[in-house]
């Protein structure tokens, strides 16, 4: 493990100044953190502690409906939380459905939004070509093991896919976090906090040096407690999702008024299915329907041998969960 320093700054004001530094970086449950420290996949300087009190980990409903999580919240206590379980089942779902109970006591849910990908070739170190390591290096899964990769907003130099599942509910419910840095506050729209490769696939969000996530907040929706969260993986625990589902639906007498959907291990990001969204406007909830706007869950996508297989699972992950869901309209 490449030496570091540990700083355990006692506010957010001070963790910000300390994280803006450019050998330093945030821990907060370390989950995550502790495997790429361990690989030298990631060599800071300076380790800024997000925890002992430093984020909030409040979880309950604000004035007007909408859901607030401290991101120092642990996955476990979201997943468990009644306010969570009762307004919007399919984050509760998605969490539980994440790594394994001993690492969902642990992790925070905005050290969990900020995870790296899980490409076995950028956590190789014994890989040379991975240009989110070192750019410019080239792409190993372009033509090498690329069954776990993305299909949607891939680029020439990286494929990988982005691995939370907490995020794809987010995504499809319009959450956003709130992000205090060195220049103050700011509201960021979880669909726009990661970026897609495209030429720089080591910049991964659009978090500015110093930034720290504080909290997470899911708006009001009718159609949140009309949801479900479906992964698909090769084995049921502790695996990351090939395909995943996020689904909820509003309803209006006997036809849809609007749905959200949002899908995970597809894309560079979480993904969401603006395409399949609109073919379920103003229809009956029935499977000819869902059938139909499943079709549009592959739209745009650029598969690569070993995962083409996708294109037919993410049509089908996402017919199921409709299924699910609009079988109680």
């Amino acid at each position: 493990m490449y030496p570091f320093t540990l700083e355990r700054p006692t506010n957010l004001a001070t963790a910000a100044e300390l994280g803006a530094a450019p050998v330093s970086e945030f821990i907060a449950g370390g989950t995550d953190m502790m495997q790429l420290l361990t690989d030298e996949i990631r060599r800071p300087e300076h380790l800024v502690a997000l925890n002992g009190g430093v984020l909030d980990a409040h979880i309950g409903i604000e004035r007007g409906g909408s859901l607030r999580m401290g991101a120092g919240a642990r996955m476990s206590d979201v997943a468990d939380h009644p306010a969570v379980r009762d307004a919007f089942p399919l984050v509760s779902q998605a969490l539980l459905l994440s790594a394994s109970a001993q690492v969902r006591n642990m992790a925070t849910i905005g050290g969990n939004l900020l995870q790296r990908t899980r490409c076995v070739y950028f956590r190789d170190p014994g890989v040379a070509q991975c240009n989110k390591r070192e750019l410019g290096s080239g792409c190993a899964a372009m033509d090498g093991d690329n069954r776990m990769h993305a299909v949607l907003g891939v680029s020439e130099h990286c494929i990988a896919s982005h691995a939370s599942d907490f995020a794809v509910p987010l995504v499809a419910l319009d959450a956003a976090v709130l992000v205090r840095g060195p220049k103050g506050d700011r509201v960021i729209p979880v669909d726009d906090l990661h970026q897609m490769p495209g030429d720089t696939p080591e910049v991964e969000t659009v978090l500015r040096r110093g930034e720290v996530i504080t909290a997470i907040d899911i708006p009001a929706f009718a159609g949140g407690r009309r949801s479900t969260y479906l992964k698909v993986r090769d084995r049921t625990s502790f695996e990351f999702a090939l395909v995943s589902a996020a689904v909820a639906l509003d309803m209006e007498g006997d036809r849809i008024r609007e749905a959200r959907v949002a899908m995970g291990g597809v894309g560079a990001k979480p993904w969401r299915m603006r395409g399949v969204e609109q073919a379920l406007a103003d229809v009956r909830p029935d499977d000819d329907a869902f059938m139909a706007a499943a079709e549009r869950a592959s739209d745009g996508a650029a598969p690569r041998e070993g995962n083409a297989f996708k294109l037919d699972l993410m049509r089908r992950a996402v017919f199921r969960a409709l299924q699910t869901v609009g079988g109680n309209a």
